[in-house]
C-alpha cells in the first residue's frame, strides 16, 4: 500500500498546459451573459401561441406550430444579423405519416442554426430544445396548450445560447436545433439526425434540454441547485464483438455519452455559482424518452439536461382545477433564473468543447500482467490540429463517479503510467487546446469512442 500511495503522489495533476487561462476567462464570462429576462420573454412568446402540438395549425401567423417555427426562424436570422451573418439558418423536415400519434401525413420541420467552426468546421457539437407541445390527449391539436415548461423552456435556453455564443469563435462548430415531433414520436430528432450522417457532421454531442424551469418538485421539494444529467451506459450500437472487448476490459460506464456528463458535471462545479450536476446512469427517466434518444441510436453521443424534480400535474395536462390541484403547463411553473442556470451550463459546455482541440481518436490502451500501463492515441495533422496544445491522461479507481488523477503529458501520442497498475483502475485521454479549453475524456477501444 505505501508504495501504491507513492507512485500515486509522483503524478499529482500538473498545470494545465495553456498559462494564460484565456478559456477560463472566456466561459466565466459567457456563463455571466445569459440573461433570466430575455429567457422569460421568449417562454412568454412561444406560451402566447397558444398550442404547438405537431398536428395544429401551420397557415396562422398567431396561433398553432407553424407560426411558432416561423418565429423560432425569425429569432436565429435576428441574431445572425448580428454577429454579422454568422449562423447559418435553415429548416430541416420531413413527412411522417400512418404512426399511432401522427395517422395522417404531416410535415415535420426542425429550425436550425448553425455556428461554422473556423479550425475543424466538420466537428458538431449541438443543443437542442422542443418546439412541439401537448395536452393531456396526444392527438388533441386544438386545445390550449402553453407548454411553458415543456418545452419553452429548452427552446428558450437554445435561442439564448446562440445569442451569447455567437459573439465569439470557436474551433469546432456549434448547432443549435428546434426540434419538432418529440412529444409525437421523436421524430425531428430521427429526421436532424439522418440530416447530420448525410452531411458529414461529426457530431461529438448532442445536448438536448427538455424541461429546464421548474423548481416545485410532485415530490414537494423545492430545489433550484440541482439539475440531472441523463446518459446512457453502453453504446447502443455496440457489436458482438465489442461487447466481448468490453466484457474483458470495462467501459460499462464510460461510454461517449457518459465521459459527457462527466464534463458537464465538472463544468458546474467549476463555473456555474449554486448548480450541483446528478448525473443519472440511465438513458433518460424511467421507461421514458427524450430526444436525444435519436441522436445515439445513430452513435452521435448524447445526454439529456433537466430540472432535478419533475412535476407531473404541470406535463401533458389539460388546462383545468379538479380536487383543489391546478393542472397544466402555464408560466406560473417556470423558474426563469433556474432556467438561466441550466442555459449557463449548456454554453460553457458547448464552448468548451467547441474550442478544444479535436477529441482525441483511435485510444488505445496496454498493460496486461505488467507494472506500468501504457496509452496510445492519434495525432492529428492540418488545420484543425492547430490549436492543440498537448494531451492529458486521467485515470481513477472503478468505482468512482468522476475522473479523480490526471497529468499532462504534450502534444504525444503515447504516454506510460509507471506503477500505475491497469487492473485497478479506470483511464483516459482528453485534447487541450493553446488557450486552454479541454475535451471530454476519451476511454480507450470502442466502448469509449466519440467516433474517430
Amino acid at each position: 500500500m505505501r508504495y501504491a500511495l507513492i507512485a500515486l503522489a509522483l503524478l499529482v495533476p500538473t498545470p494545465i498546459l495553456a498559462a494564460d487561462g484565456a478559456n477560463d476567462r472566456l466561459l466565466h464570462s459567457l456563463q455571466a451573459d445569459v440573461s433570466a429576462d430575455r429567457i422569460e420573454a421568449d417562454i412568454n412568446r412561444l406560451v402566447g401561441f397558444g398550442t404547438r402540438h405537431t398536428l395544429s395549425e401551420t397557415e396562422s401567423d398567431t396561433r398553432g406550430i407553424g407560426a411558432a417555427r416561423r418565429w423560432v426562424k425569425a429569432e436565429f436570422d435576428k441574431i445572425s444579423s448580428d454577429c454579422g451573418g454568422c449562423l447559418e439558418v435553415f429548416y430541416v423536415s420531413d413527412f411522417v405519416e400512418g404512426e399511432p400519434r401522427i395517422p395522417n401525413r404531416t410535415e415535420v420541420v426542425n429550425v436550425i442554426a448553425l455556428q461554422r467552426g473556423t479550425l475543424d468546421p466538420d466537428r458538431v457539437v449541438m443543443m437542442s430544445g422542443d418546439i412541439d407541445s401537448r395536452v393531456s390527449d396526444p392527438l388533441n391539436s386544438t386545445s390550449d396548450s402553453p407548454g411553458a415548461n415543456d418545452n419553452a423552456s429548452g427552446l428558450a435556453g437554445v435561442i439564448e445560447a446562440a445569442r451569447v455564443l455567437s459573439k465569439e469563435k470557436f474551433a469546432g462548430t456549434i448547432v443549435y436545433a428546434g426540434l419538432s415531433g418529440e412529444e409525437q414520436g421523436l421524430f425531428g430528432g430521427k429526421i436532424l439526425a439522418a440530416h447530420a450522417l448525410a452531411n458529414g457532421w461529426q457530431v461529438k454531442a448532442v445536448l438536448n434540454n427538455d424541461m429546464i424551469g421548474n423548481i416545485k418538485g410532485i415530490d414537494g421539494v423545492i430545489d433550484n441547485s440541482t439539475a440531472r444529467v441523463f446518459s446512457e451506459g453502453t453504446r447502443f450500437l455496440e457489436t458482438e464483438e465489442e461487447a466481448r472487448i468490453r466484457r474483458f476490459s470495462g467501459g460499462e460506464v464510460d461510454s461517449p455519452s457518459r465521459n459527457l456528463a462527466r464534463y458537464i458535471d465538472r463544468l458546474a462545479d467549476d463555473y456555474i455559482p449554486n448548480l450541483d450536476v446528478m448525473m443519472v446512469y440511465r438513458l433518460d427517466r424511467f421507461s421514458r424518452g427524450g430526444h436525444h434518444r435519436p441522436f445515439n441510436e445513430v452513435g452521435m453521443p448524447g445526454v439529456r439536461i433537466m430540472e432535478t424534480h419533475e412535476n407531473y400535474v404541470m406535463q401533458h395536462q389539460d388546462l383545468r382545477t379538479e380536487d383543489g390541484i391546478t393542472y397544466g403547463d402555464v408560466i406560473e411553473g417556470v423558474n426563469f433564473d433556474y432556467a438561466r442556470k441550466l442555459t449557463s451550463l449548456n454554453v460553457v459546455a458547448l464552448a468548451g468543447m467547441a474550442s478544444a482541440p479535436p477529441f482525441p481518436a483511435n485510444v488505445e490502451i496496454e498493460g496486461a500482467v505488467q507494472p506500468s500501463t501504457t496509452l496510445k492515441w492519434d495525432v492529428p495533422t492540418g488545420r484543425k490540429a492547430r490549436n492543440i496544445a498537448g494531451y492529458r491522461v486521467h485515470w481513477r479507481l472503478t468505482d468512482s463517479p468522476q475522473w479523480t488523477h490526471s497529468i499532462d503529458v504534450g502534444k504525444v501520442s503515447e504516454f506510460t503510467l509507471q506503477n500505475i497498475v491497469i487492473d485497478n483502475y479506470f483511464f483516459g485521454v482528453s485534447s487541450i487546446s493553446k488557450d486552454g479549453a479541454q475535451s471530454p475524456v476519451v476511454f480507450p477501444g470502442p466502448m469509449g469512442s466519440f467516433g474517430d
